[in-house]
């Protein structure tokens, strides 16, 4: 042992390259048959039906899902009303067909609401890019029709994230933000925070708006998964209009700020 040498053996490794190993160049008949070497033993036309196959079972799959997040009745001194927050889509991974509606209203006939109809791309792991349009209903005679630019996906520390502009045939311009968590206390047990924001670019008299932001909602809802596609849940939601919005509603014999305890169902298939 005495008489060995100090420091590692001198035999060269890949390390010592200033990039990968030194490969020896391909011989020349390596790239003159066809792309795939199967064609030449099966023949073009049996292995391109296959290769499309395998590509569509190994993930070019469609699916279709509808996701009810809110299916739910509120109670607000005294007062009842029902919200439906449903989506659905249908497409592969990377390019799919959205569609969304949410609407409000109460038991003796009030409804507002909105269907939404979108491409949807995915630009990276967590996020889609969305386009298309909007067309609300309601009561009133004046619903119109909007453009929609958004956003959508999976945010730092699992924040599910609907972000969306809007711009109506009228033009005016308005935002939303939507965005929920779930926190899982049990397997089966789940508590969600909620929060929406709401803003518009300018005045819209009729309907209610003042610019800058307009409305914002903020809830919990606890849910039990009696199955992963179905779970009952109750909860706390407060909403404010805000600046301009608030003094639209006060003008129109309205309150600008609720608080409402709510039940309801969130379920998926």
């Amino acid at each position: 042992m005495s008489g060995q040498a100090a420091g590692p053996p001198d035999v060269p490794t890949s390390a010592d390259d200033a990039g990968r190993p030194r490969q020896p160049p391909l011989p020349p008949g390596a790239l003159s048959g066809p792309a795939h070497a199967a064609d030449a033993i099966w023949g073009a036309d049996r292995m391109t039906g296959a290769r499309d196959l395998l590509r569509r079972e190994n993930g070019d799959v469609r699916a279709t899902a509808v996701i009810i997040d809110r299916l739910e009745v509120g109670f607000d001194d005294g007062h009842e009303s029902w919200t439906w927050d449903v989506a659905g889509w249908t497409g592969g991974d990377i390019n799919r067909f959205w569609w969304k509606s949410e609407a409000e209203g109460d038991f003796d006939g009030e409804i507002e609401g909105e269907v939404q109809a979108l491409y949807s791309r995915a630009v990276s792991p967590f996020w889609d890019v969305q386009a298309g349009v909007r067309q609300d209903f309601g009561e009133g005679g004046d619903n119109p029709t909007h453009l929609v630019l958004g956003v959508q996906g999976l945010a730092p520390y699992w924040w599910e994230v609907d972000a969306a502009t809007f711009l109506s045939t009228q033009g005016d311009l308005t935002a939303r933000v939507e965005a929920e968590y779930d926190q899982r206390i049990t397997q089966r047990l789940i508590l969600q925070p909620r929060v929406e924001v709401e803003a518009s670019a300018s005045d819209i008299p009729e309907l209610g708006l003042g610019s800058g932001l307009t409305h914002v909602e903020a809830g919990l809802r606890l849910r039990y998964e009696i199955a992963k596609e179905f779970a009952p849940y109750v909860g706390v939601e407060w909403s404010r209009d805000l600046g301009g919005t608030a003094d639209f509603t006060r003008a129109a014999g309205g309150a600008p700020g609720h608080t409402r305890f709510v039940i309801g169902l969130k379920a998926w298939f």
